[in-house]
């Protein structure tokens, strides 16, 4: 890294990565400038960023953000690398670049560190499947709070069948 340029973009791009909650490296060779636009438009809606750099690059600043070491190996840097990074929905940008893989068959996930978490292609695209994180939230609150109505709703319907009751001792 000799010059101040270089060394300016690994500084800035480890502070990035340090305060992510997601980021997921994809093989973008075969993406036109106009798709990769797009792509960057749908990820820029859910929060997130596309940011090509060189792999070594990538690899020094991902050193410093201290991740994992086997998702910054020469082996996954190989070959053209674009980073989606996102300091909201981790699961969201995932399924922007599912979807957007299932119309165009690029990019391929290669790896990702997801709150933390190594995550491999599998494990990316399984996620990618599952509803966002708040979504997934709502699921678990409404899964928790159904019996609660159920037993709000039968006590409920017990004071309601003793007011009957009174009600018709009172006009007797």
């Amino acid at each position: 890294m000799p010059n101040q340029f270089k060394k300016d973009l690994v500084k800035d791009l480890s502070q990035t990565l340090e305060s992510a909650t997601a980021v997921v490296l994809v093989d973008y060779s075969g993406l036109s400038v106009q798709k990769q636009q797009e792509l960057k438009k749908r990820l820029r809606e859910v929060g997130s960023t596309m940011t090509v750099a060189k792999n070594t690059l990538f690899k020094i600043a991902a050193q410093n953000a201290k991740y994992p070491s086997e998702a910054i190996t020469d082996e996954i840097l190989a070959g053209p690398s674009a980073f989606i990074i996102t300091e909201e929905d981790p699961i969201a940008p995932l399924q922007i670049i599912a979807k957007f893989a299932k119309e165009f068959e690029i990019p391929k996930f290669k790896v990702g560190i997801i709150e933390g978490s190594h995550q491999d292609k599998d494990s990316l695209e399984k996620l990618s499947t599952l509803p966002g994180k708040s979504a997934l939230t709502a699921q678990a609150m409404g899964a928790i709070s159904a019996p609660l109505y159920g037993l709000v709703g039968t006590l409920e319907g017990n004071l309601q069948k003793l007011v009957y009751i009174l009600q018709a001792k009172v006009k007797e």
